[in-house]
Parts: structure tokens; sequence; C-alpha cells
């Protein structure tokens, strides 16, 4: 059985779709404490209203100064952090000819760069305690690309090659610290629910399991990734999309 006693962790993204089904997740497997960060309060007070161990803080992953000020907060008070999760990410889809600064710099800015501004400031806490676990969250467009998403595709892509750059340069003095990834295919959020049924229907025909992957499969993943059973595993890219045929 996967388990996360006593372990601190943290999660971006934590307060809605595959995020709050993390932090579910780990709360349920006994973590010491779930850290869900997110930008909408009301629902970070509803999901830490669920569980006695998860903690919802309102936290942008663009925002250094408040991110430094977090993890100062948790070294005072529990020393250490064992697992991040770096889950927090937006859409901003359209063909390249339509595509605005904005849409690009918003997309890169939180995908890419919230990574970054997060695993700066944790991975050196996890190193100093020689063990860790750092799971990033790309996409299968990350791996395969997707027409009107040359901004999300770029940065999702970008987290993969960071994942494995990272997992060297954490664990080059013989630090226990992993970092892995995971990349969902298409997954039952609120997203998905705008889209026609036809059109579900169409996607679902091209993967081999008939049927689009739910939070529930992407926050076992990282359950796993997370806890001791995944001691000797790092550098990977584990993708949940129930085996997609043509890619998307």
């Amino acid at each position: 059985m996967f388990n996360l006693n006593g372990k601190v962790c943290v999660v971006t993204g934590g307060n809605k779709g595959i995020g709050r089904g993390i932090v579910e997740n780990f709360a349920k497997a006994g973590a010491k404490v779930v850290y869900a960060l997110g930008r909408d309060e009301a629902a970070l007070k509803e999901v830490e209203s669920l569980f006695p161990n998860v903690k919802g803080i309102k936290l942008d992953v663009t925002d250094v100064a408040g991110i430094k000020a977090f993890v100062a907060s948790i070294k005072e008070e529990h020393a250490n952090i064992d697992v991040l999760v770096n889950n927090a990410g937006i859409t901003r889809d359209t063909l390249i000819q339509r595509m605005t600064d904005d849409d690009w710099n918003q997309v890169l800015d939180i995908n890419l760069k919230g990574l970054f501004n997060m695993s700066r400031e944790i991975a050196p806490v996890m190193m100093k305690a020689g063990v860790g676990s750092i799971i990033n969250i790309s996409s299968v467009v990350g791996i395969d690309g997707n027409i009107g998403q040359t901004n999300y595709a770029a940065a999702k892509g970008g987290v993969i090659a960071m994942t494995k750059s990272w997992a060297k340069e954490f664990a080059r003095k013989g630090a226990q610290v992993r970092v892995n990834c995971i990349a969902p295919g298409f997954t039952q959020t609120d997203m998905i629910k705008t889209v026609p049924d036809k059109i579900l229907e169409a996607i679902a025909a091209k993967i081999m399991l008939q049927k689009l992957g739910t939070i529930e499969d992407i926050a076992n993943g990282c359950l796993y990734l997370a806890c001791d059973a995944s001691q000797y595993v790092t550098a990977q890219t584990l993708r949940i999309d129930g085996g997609m045929i043509f890619g998307i």
C-alpha cells in the first residue's frame, strides 16, 4: 500500500481539478500535512475544511517574494519539505497567427517559469535534508504537440526537459532527491466538460482503452512517485493517457 505517513507535501494549483485530486489523495494517504496552493481562496478553504491535514494557502507561482516567504515559514515549522507537486497551469489556446504576446507570456510564466520559481526555493531544502520527491505535471501535448497550443506545448515540453536536468542536478552530491514528471492525456476535468460529446467520442476512439482518464488516475500516479515505493525512480516521464494511438 502506498502511504505518505509523516510527510510534508506541497501541491501548486491545489484548489481545483487535478491539483485538488492530488491534494485529497495525499491527505487520505496519511501525509502529515498537505499545503494546497492556489489563487482561489474560497476553493482553498473548501478543500481545507474536508481534511484536518490540509492547509490552503493563497499563493501565485509567479510571486517570487511570496514563494520565498512561504518556504521560509515551512522550514521554520517542519524543517523539511518531503514532496513538491508542480501542478499549477493555464491554457490560452489559439492558432499561432492569432496568438498574442500576452497569450504566450501568461502560459510560459505560469506553466514553465512557475515550476522554476517553486523548485528553486524548495529543492535546496530537500538537498540539505538529503531526501525529497519533486513531481512535475506536464502533458502529452508536451511530447506530441497539438494544433492551437504552441504556447502550452512549448511550456510542457520545457517541463520535461527541466525534469531531466533537475534529476541530475539535485542528486549530484548523493542526496536522494528524485525528480519525475507525469504527462496526462485527456482527463475528465471541468475544462473537458466544455467540449461537445461528439468530439469527446472521437478522442476516446483514438485511445487504446477507449475512454478518457479521471482525476484519480493522475492523482494515483502522483501518489506512487511521492511515496517511498518509488525510491529508485527518477528522471522519468510517466504518460497516463490510456494508450493514445495517434497522439492528439
